[in-house]
């Protein structure tokens, strides 16, 4: 059993910054692609930054320039820095780890979700 724990959300103004965490923890074989993902009310769960663990990256359209995603694969932690954000940028924010939990076994994890809300 793998589990996630999310932290670093929050309420902030329009301009400042906030970095989310993600901790992974339990039978870590390995560990492939790390992500972030945001749902808005209403709105459907949408891919914000991807990871993949041979270091390439993915970020949506509108957070590209402003959002940067990180991991600390000592501590099987990932980390989304957000700097400039937006009301837009209000949402719920979850992570998603791919865990190996075995050689042959694969499995994708998700966070318990963080709320992070930007006043203008």
């Amino acid at each position: 059993q793998v589990q996630l724990a999310e932290s670093g959300g929050g309420l902030v103004q329009a301009g400042g910054s906030l970095r989310l965490s993600c901790a992974a923890s339990g039978s870590i074989f390995s560990i492939s692609a790390m992500a972030w993902y945001r749902q808005a009310p209403g709105k459907q769960r949408e891919s914000v930054a991807v990871l993949t663990s041979e270091g390439s990256t993915n970020y949506a359209d509108s957070v590209k320039g402003r959002f940067t995603i990180s991991r600390d694969n000592a501590k099987n932690t990932v980390y989304l820095q957000m700097n400039s954000l937006k009301p837009d940028d209000t949402a719920v924010y979850y992570c998603k780890v791919i865990v190996a939990t075995s050689r042959y076994m694969t499995y994708a994890y998700w966070g318990q979700g963080t709320q992070v809300t930007v006043s203008s």
